[in-house]
């Protein structure tokens, strides 16, 4: 497998460095990190999918609108996993396959992108996309995205650990090196992502940290992303251990296992010019 580390989105909010560690003006740098993956038999497997071509061109059609001032999205085709795929020499009809750490609309904006491609998530985020019971619910979950689409593939948690998580393998028509990593608490259905190549694992940690300082043996997060978690969080006891547990995975070296994040700009240019 070849695996290239997209930027499918860019989120300004206002905070600077008290929210990505980094910033020397007011506004932050978020990114929306995505995978893209080359199979040898299963065609092109996207891991989340940014923002969308529709957000791009309808923002106010698709994206929420506490959302779109709270976070300054920036409305940038090039950075569409489409624009990047085809960059790339390829045609939406090669991804395949697409699979979601979770529904939120910075995750799931290119969904509608790659109308034949077959999409995979826990079967907890798709029931608790479609109910959406709260107000923070119904603005975080943009079903405009998705809910047109049909090939859905939901997994229920279980099965044979990965370093000392649950894991679902075999899932429908992908590689037994691509799994999911249930890690509830940010939402009842998000999970990681890992992806067994030559060297390794990469785990596409998706949102259960932020901040590259939270996988370090010392925690440390910047004041605003702390904010947005225990804001954006359903679970958080559920949430903080699983945190909790993926630091201690960080911290044991382990050869060849990569762990990020979806939103860190920094760990994406360490993996991008890795």
């Amino acid at each position: 497998m070849r695996i290239h580390h997209l930027n499918c989105g860019c989120m300004c909010p206002l905070g600077g460095a008290l929210y990505d560690g980094f910033s020397k003006g007011v506004h932050a740098h978020l990114i929306c990190h995505c995978l893209l993956i080359e199979t040898d038999r299963d065609g092109l497997v996207l891991v989340d999918t940014g923002f969308g071509e529709q957000d791009i061109t309808s923002p106010t059609r698709r994206l929420p609108g506490f959302f779109r001032l709270l976070n300054n999205i920036q409305y940038r085709r090039e950075l569409t996993a489409l624009h990047q795929i085809q960059q790339l020499g390829f045609q939406a009809a090669d991804v395949r396959h697409i699979i979601l750490t979770h529904l939120d609309f910075d995750h799931a904006g290119g969904i509608t992108d790659f109308p034949q491609a077959r999409l995979h998530v826990m079967q907890d985020e798709i029931a608790t996309a479609k109910a959406q019971r709260t107000w923070l619910d119904r603005r975080r979950y943009a079903d405009s995205q998705w809910r047109t689409q049909d090939g859905w593939h939901g997994y229920a948690p279980g099965g044979e650990s990965w370093f000392g998580f649950d894991a679902v393998r075999d899932l429908h028509g992908l590689p037994p090196e691509i799994l999911l990593i249930p890690l509830p608490g940010h939402t009842p259905g998000h999970a990681g992502v890992a992806v067994q190549h030559a060297n390794g694992w990469l785990l596409h940690g998706g949102d259960a940290w932020f901040y590259r300082g939270e996988m370090e043996p010392q925690y440390r997060c910047t004041p605003g992303l702390r904010f947005y978690q225990w804001m954006m969080e359903k679970d958080r006891q559920t949430r903080l251990e699983n945190q909790q547990r993926l630091r201690a995975l960080a911290q044991q070296q382990q050869a060849g296992l990569t762990l990020f994040c979806s939103h860190d700009a920094k760990e994406y240019e360490r993996l991008l010019h890795r």
